[in-house]
């Protein structure tokens, strides 16, 4: 037993109090293990054989390292059930275990001295990302603090950076001794303590109480910014407002993300106390505010919106097996809409509106978009916004907005002043919100012309300049417009010019691809049609075993476009350049012989703008069917698409070919019988003179307009009032 006494420790591996220690400790590996464990995953994670990953990403990167959570669960089953539940204690010790392979993983570097000494290596930062389903921001309640959490949304603030201390550097007022304190990460403060650990000399007056003073320039900083996010516009429940929530990153992380963009994040959901948070908590301590501190992030660009862009095998080649139809570009258009009657060249412009033509950037940088812009213009009841909210449902990602209910800020970018902070920040609108997708736009007519005129520049050049409170920015918007509009006079009057009717200006008529006049046309048949269709939809409308079948209809269409939209990107062929050249020459002189005949220029202009319109429109059909190239047969289509809207609405209205019917003649001797030269008269009154006579009021009205034409008359008072002159 010699030795017993020397004053050595023992030990023994079985535990002392089996029932209560055994169990925590077992279930709690020592850090010092996690730590070789996180090490041996950096320098022995083979994604194949002989190929280390996150070995060589680290020597290539030295200052940060992206993990996928897929291969830490692969490596060991442990680590990532434990980077979940407490990822503040162990995201540290993976990042000091990056440190440690890095500095072992660097050779020897010489010094000025002549000597070797190891390299200086800072820090790593850690990122992670995962595979799993993000969660729903609505869900996040006090059971996720302190969790690592996968949210998706759209971010629509970000602020300035600011720089963050990791350590505080304290200096004691009374003995000059200094402290070093560490920080809280995220928006956590440091924990400054209240004495001095000096030990008075005899003589000497102690410290008091709060002695500590910072010193701001022997702090150690990092960079730190912070977002804010909004859900996705199509995940927010009808009627309610969509929430946000703050987000903060730091290091790398800084100054990667503008507003607008559609992030995937995963973070820590932690809390933090509000500076000045409202009067109703000020005393109260125990309330806090959640946020989430950044620990990766995932951009989702335009193409994969909606999060799932992996298509399983069988979706591609049922997509391929229906864009091999013949008639695949007919099928997809009797998809759009399918409760409203008729409509067909509509339904083209829409289905081409929501496949889009193809982006282009040219060597000099200019940008040439690919998003299409249709207008319907036209009588009420006649399905302009049920084409509006069909879109809304089946685009992947669209807003909609009304025109009296949206400001030039609401549909652009707002500045707005931080309560806390006092700085300013961007936050984006509904065009910057839908990036990627479509901007529903009703009742188009009733903004004010100054709204209209912000986003003039995001239907052409696609991005929205902002310079407002020292901030001067471009963010983008690659959004396609759908548009609904009434007349001036709330019904389309064929017997006004298409100036009168179309009551736009030409820069933002040239900016829309197709212009629909939607009429209601008074036919016996077509309307007996129509009742009979809308009865037959009412009806059948509690059917719940079709229900399944069109909501499957609508989610099918949907993913063909996110599919046609990601994969095919189409250009003109030769024949289709040539024959489109021929076309628009064709169309300007035929524009050139009007405004020479009418003697005004045409209301809808005929501009490079619609030959480019036409070429999108190519394209657009040409994706619908998976084909890379646009056919000659696809620029028919589009050139035969282009004459039914755009070209319409330019010749529609009255113009000089009034047909001379016996009628008209003879109403004009009325009104000449009624009017000497020289006298005036007030034109409601002359309509119902003649009126009582058994003249109808549009013959009349068509007879004063052939006057007014050959000038024997003229019209004064906002054309109350006709004065005749010959």
């Amino acid at each position: 037993m010699s030795g017993w006494d020397e004053g050595a420790v023992y030990y023994s591996d079985q535990a002392q109090f089996p029932e209560s220690g055994s169990d925590a400790s077992a279930a709690a590996p020592s850090r010092h293990t996690i730590l070789q464990k996180f090490k041996e995953f950096i320098r022995n994670f083979e994604s194949k054989s002989n190929v280390f990953p996150y070995r060589e990403s680290l020597v290539h990167n030295p200052r940060s390292l992206l993990v996928h959570l897929e291969d830490l669960l692969a490596f060991d089953a442990e680590l990532p059930s434990l980077l979940r539940s407490s990822p503040a204690d162990y995201l540290p010790l993976f990042e000091t275990a990056a440190v440690e392979v890095l500095r072992s993983l660097r050779l020897k570097e010489q010094a000025e001295s002549g000597e070797m000494k190891e390299p200086e290596i800072r820090e790593v930062q850690i990122l992670l990302s995962s595979k799993e389903d993000p969660v729903s921001m609505r869900f996040l309640g006090a059971q996720y603090i302190s969790r690592l959490v996968k949210i998706a949304g759209i971010t629509i603030a970000a602020s300035r950076v600011k720089a963050k201390a990791t350590y505080v550097s304290l200096v004691c007022k009374n003995c000059q001794s200094t402290k070093e304190v560490p920080c809280r990460p995220g928006l956590g403060g440091a924990i400054v303590p209240r004495s001095c650990d000096h030990v008075p000399q005899p003589g000497e007056e102690p410290c008091p109480i709060d002695p500590w003073m910072v010193v701001p320039d022997k702090s150690k900083y990092v960079d730190q910014q912070t977002l804010k996010l909004q859900e996705n516009p199509e995940d927010v429940p009808t009627g309610e407002l969509p929430r946000n929530i703050l987000l903060s990153v730091d290091r790398h992380l800084v100054q990667r993300i503008v507003p607008g963009t559609r992030l995937t994040i995963i973070g820590i959901y932690s809390i933090f106390q509000g500076a000045n948070s409202s009067t109703s908590h000020r005393g109260a301590v125990a309330v806090r505010q959640p946020y989430i501190r950044v620990v990766g992030i995932e951009e989702v660009n335009e193409g994969n919106s909606q999060g799932h862009t992996a298509f399983t095998q069988e979706e591609i080649e049922e997509f391929k097996r229906f864009a091999s139809r013949p008639d695949a570009y007919e099928a997809v258009c009797s998809k759009i809409a399918p409760s409203i009657f008729g409509e067909e060249n509509v339904k083209m412009a829409v289905a081409c509106l929501l496949f889009g033509g193809s982006r282009k950037n040219l060597p000099d940088g200019v940008k040439l978009r690919g998003d299409i812009n249709v207008l319907l213009l036209g009588d009420p009841s006649t399905a302009k916004s049920q084409f509006l909210k069909f879109v809304e449902k089946t685009a992947p990602i669209a807003v909609y907005t009304s025109g009296k209910g949206s400001s030039a800020a609401g549909l652009t970018a707002s500045v707005i002043r931080d309560n806390s902070s006092r700085e300013f920040y961007l936050e984006g609108g509904a065009m910057v919100l839908a990036d990627g997708g479509v901007v529903c736009i009703d009742e188009f007519d009733k903004m004010r012309p100054e709204d209209r005129v912000a986003i003039h520049e995001a239907m052409e050049q696609q991005t929205i300049s902002i310079a407002k409170a020292g901030i001067t920015t471009v963010l983008n918007s690659r959004t396609s417009v759908l548009a609904a509009a009434n007349p001036p006079s709330g019904r389309y009057d064929d017997l006004k010019t298409a100036q009168e009717n179309i009551d736009l200006q030409t820069t933002i008529l040239s900016r829309f691809d197709l212009i629909f006049i939607v009429k209601d046309r008074r036919d016996y048949s077509r309307d007996k049609i129509i009742a009979s269709h809308i009865i037959k939809v009412h009806a059948s409308a509690d059917a719940t075993s079709a229900d399944t079948r069109v909501s499957k209809e609508e989610n099918w269409l949907k993913r063909y476009i996110q599919y046609c939209r990601n994969e095919c990107h189409p250009r003109l062929s030769e024949s289709a350049s040539n024959r489109l050249q021929n076309e628009y020459v064709r169309f300007r002189q035929d524009m050139r012989k009007q405004a020479n005949e009418t003697g005004e220029a045409a209301a809808v202009p005929i501009t490079v703008r619609q030959l480019e319109a036409i070429i999108r429109l190519s394209e657009a059909i040409a994706k619908i069917k998976l084909s890379h190239v646009a056919t000659e047969a696809d620029v028919v289509e589009a050139v035969n698409l282009f004459k039914v809207s755009t070209i319409e609405a330019a010749q529609s209205g009255i113009n000089q070919q009034v047909t001379l019917t016996p009628e008209i003649k003879q109403a004009e001797t009325q009104i000449k019988r009624r009017i000497g030269i020289g006298m005036r008269i007030s034109e409601r009154k002359l309509i119902d003179e003649l009126a009582r006579m058994g003249m109808n009021e549009s013959i009349v009205r068509r007879a004063l307009i052939v006057m007014h034409q050959r000038d024997e008359i003229e019209y004064k008072h906002e054309r109350r009032v006709i004065v005749r002159k010959l």
